[in-house]
């Protein structure tokens, strides 16, 4: 019977391979790749608002389920499609302490690529604002998302930050593992369903968001939508770059690097 997904040691060696191919990319590859991965995930964030809205009416959790359900769309087209994710991209850190990356390849793909994600989130912000769909009541949901975001606390934007990542990588952990398309889909609607139902920040999405209820109206200063996104993307960086990468390379690859050191 044909194997159809890999086994975690197996999705480990995989993430190293990714690592290193991202490592060394061009950089005007991851510019057009984040761009197009800040767009992604904007559409997501889109079509979380407007469905949340046309729901709302209805019943407020019904709403925030069904907003949720949408919003994965995002990471399935970075997955599937190709773009490159700052997010995702903090699974680096295994190939780095493997050594098969250093860490001015390291940090040089997540500066471009999270520049990159900003920009592809702002130009779909400017494309949603002329295009006239977040009106009315969609609109108003749309201020509401962005404010209730830039007025968290800083510890509340941090801590949701870390959770939120953890739940990314991992979904894009399970997906390296899928070997087909539906499997993959898969892969990434539950985690990421699950992230937006709980209320966690995540920074790729918050650069749709907060710019998005700035220019419809919403009563949030420059700082206060600069402070969030530094914020959580830190938060994301110790929850996707810190928390699952160290656990599962000392879980997975740690030993086998150790033979090779002694063996060498």
């Amino acid at each position: 019977m044909e194997k159809r997904f890999l086994v975690p040691k197996e999705i480990a060696n995989a993430t190293i391979n990714a690592g290193i191919t991202k490592g060394n990319i061009k950089t005007k590859s991851a510019i057009i790749l984040g761009i197009l991965a800040g767009i992604f995930i904007g559409f997501g964030g889109l079509a979380s608002s407007i469905i949340s809205q046309t729901l709302g009416g209805i019943d407020a959790g019904l709403a925030k389920f069904a907003g949720a359900a949408v919003f994965p769309v995002g990471l399935m087209l970075v997955v599937i499609a190709g773009a490159e994710l700052f997010t995702g991209n903090n699974l680096m850190v295994l190939a780095y302490l493997n050594k098969k990356i250093n860490s001015k390849q390291l940090f040089r793909n997540w500066v471009l690529v999270w520049v990159a994600n900003l920009i592809g989130s702002l130009l779909l912000v400017l494309i949603v604002y002329w295009s006239g769909l977040l009106v009315g009541d969609a609109g108003t949901k749309a201020i509401a998302t962005a404010e209730s975001k830039a007025t968290l606390t800083m510890g509340a934007m941090f801590t949701r930050a870390i959770l939120c990542n953890v739940i990314v990588v991992l979904a894009v952990w399970m997906a390296t593992s899928a070997q087909d398309i539906v499997s993959k889909i898969f892969s990434c609607w539950f985690p990421i369903m699950l992230f937006v139902l709980c209320g966690f920040e995540h920074s790729v999405a918050n650069m749709f968001f907060i710019p998005m209820g700035m220019v419809l109206g919403a009563n949030i200063t420059m700082a206060q939508c600069i402070t969030n996104l530094v914020v959580v993307t830190l938060g994301n960086l110790v929850g996707g770059a810190i928390v699952i990468p160290f656990m599962y390379h000392h879980a997975y690859l740690a030993d086998d690097k150790k033979m090779e050191e002694v063996k060498n």
